[in-house]
Parts: structure tokens; sequence; C-alpha cells
């Protein structure tokens, strides 16, 4: 049985806090693995949240501030120790090579899996996987930052009381879906339209129209909130979002479920960034990210 689902390893920025660890998600996507920004301690969350090396795929890194970064070492390492059988991908921006150089061989270990190096240089699409294209955009951020966002292409939904009306059943079922008729009976007089679903991870940044292209139709939205709306000057002074501006994001992009995370260690009540969210106008599923949750993709339209 395949599984969507976004598990939070750390929410925190800048520094970890007693609750908060630095930032970490892993992106389960049916049988792959995509882990997010890989802060400080991110190996140690993932035996908390039940993560093996095992379940790696992919890493992508937004940008080389250590709180979203610092982990790489003890991860890649980890792949190698329990000798991962699978290709792992490392998407980073291409400006920021030398500090993935430093972070991958920062100390010695024994190098059995071969990490395969596809730094990120332009928008556009990075990968195509089995059920997914991998997509990057550039943020607004004092260093060279890119969101990340996987599209499933679209599909088409199998509605078995037509297949019964139209006498179709067994092989002729497959058959129809890949020839796109049977006889006379067309692929669309027996099935639906089925969207792809869209997820979205956007960090450090200030609003740019990066953020609104990663946003756009997305079944779940990961985005940083760092302050709350009474900081805005000081958001955008250091190339963050505040929750208002999150949420209003996601808002105007039709996004289904918003993920806020990336909290300074400022706040203390993240009540707070919720009813912010809400103010600005976001009617959708909201959650107020906190370590090792499990969020579930939403299911298709």
């Amino acid at each position: 049985m395949s599984v969507r689902e976004l598990v939070v390893l750390g929410t925190a920025s800048q520094v970890p806090t007693r609750h908060r660890n630095h930032n970490g998600y892993l992106l389960r996507w049916d049988a792959e693995g995509i882990l997010f920004d890989p802060g400080e301690g991110t190996q140690r969350q993932m035996l908390r949240a039940g993560v093996a090396a095992h379940d790696l795929h992919r890493i992508c890194v937004t940008h080389f501030h250590g709180d979203h970064s610092l982990g790489l070492s003890g991860v890649i390492q980890r792949i190698n120790l329990d000798q991962v059988p699978h290709p792992v991908t490392a998407h980073y921006p291409r400006s920021g090579q030398h500090f993935f150089d430093r972070l991958r061989y920062a100390t010695a270990y024994r190098e059995t899996v071969g990490v395969t190096e596809a730094p990120v240089a332009e928008d556009g699409p990075l990968a195509t996987g089995a059920s997914y294209t991998l997509e990057a955009r550039r943020l607004s951020h004092p260093v060279e930052s890119y969101g990340y966002r996987l599209v499933e292409p679209d599909g088409r939904r199998m509605l078995p009381e037509r297949l019964a009306a139209h006498g179709i059943r067994g092989a002729d079922v497959g058959r129809i879906q890949r020839e796109g008729a049977l006889g006379d009976v067309l692929l669309e007089d027996v099935s639906e339209a089925r969207r792809g679903q869209r997820f979205a991870f956007v960090m450090d940044t200030r609003l740019c129209d990066g953020v609104h292209a990663l946003a756009e139709d997305a079944d779940m939205l990961v985005i940083e909130s760092t302050f709350l709306d009474e900081e805005i000057q000081l958001a955008i002074e250091h190339g963050h979002l505040t929750a208002g501006q999150a949420a209003g994001v996601a808002r105007d992009a039709g996004v289904r479920h918003l993920v806020l995370t990336h909290f300074s260690q400022r706040y203390t009540d993240p009540e707070e960034f919720e009813r912010q969210a809400r103010a600005a106008g976001f009617e959708g599923e909201l959650t107020v990210a906190h370590d090792l949750l499990r969020v579930p993709l939403p299911k298709r339209r």
C-alpha cells in the first residue's frame, strides 16, 4: 500500500530549543523518501521518528545556512554505514558546492554508497521519478536559496459502475487504460479525470515570484513562518516570512493543506501562528508543525 505523508523531524529556525530540533522533513511518496533540509541532529530525529537511512532516495537542501544543512554530514555517513542499496541523489544550490563538499567529507569514514550530486542552478524540472516530477524555484534570501515542488502527472480513475454497464472486466480493464478504447467504448466513457497531487516546500525567503509559483494549487504546502505579523519588518530585513504572509500565499494559491514551520525561538505559543494564519483568510486545513509529527497528504479531489 502506497503512503504519502510528511514526517516532521525538526521545526526550529536558526537555533534548536528544548522542544524543537533544527529543521528536517521527510516526505514519504509511495516507495520513495525525500529528505528536505537536514539540520543539526537530523540523524537522531530520524531514529526517534522511525525513519531509516534505507528510506532515503533524495536529499533536497534549500540553502546552506546551518539550521538547514548541518545534519548532512551525519545523514550521508549513516547512508554509507548502513550501505543503502539504492541510489541516493542530493540537490542543493550550485553556488554552495564548497559547503556541500565540506559537509559530505567533514570527517573520515568509509564511503560505500555513491551519493549522486545534482546541484540546482536555475528554475525548472530537476528529476522525474516513477510518479512525480521534482521542480525547483529560486527564492529571495541573503544566500542563494531554492524551494522544491513535486508534481504527479494527471491521470484517470476507472469507474466500476460504468465498466460494468459496458461489460468490461478482467484484463480488458487494463487494455482500455493502455489503448484508450475498446471497440466503440472510449476510455472517457468509463473513467473520469484524476488530478495529480502536488507538494511544495518553501523555506527561508521573502515574498517573491518563486514562492507563489511553488505554492500554486498545492495539495500540501510546507512553508516557513519564522515570525509573527508584528515583526514583518524584521522578517523582510532577514529574508523570512510571517505567519500571515505564509497563509496569504496559501490562500491565494488554492492550497488545500498548509503546514507552518521554522519558528523563531522568541515564540512560545504556537497557537498564535494559527490565529494569525486564520486572520489572513486561509480556510483550508492548517497544521502548526511540531517535532515528530506525521501529516498525511490530502486525499485526491
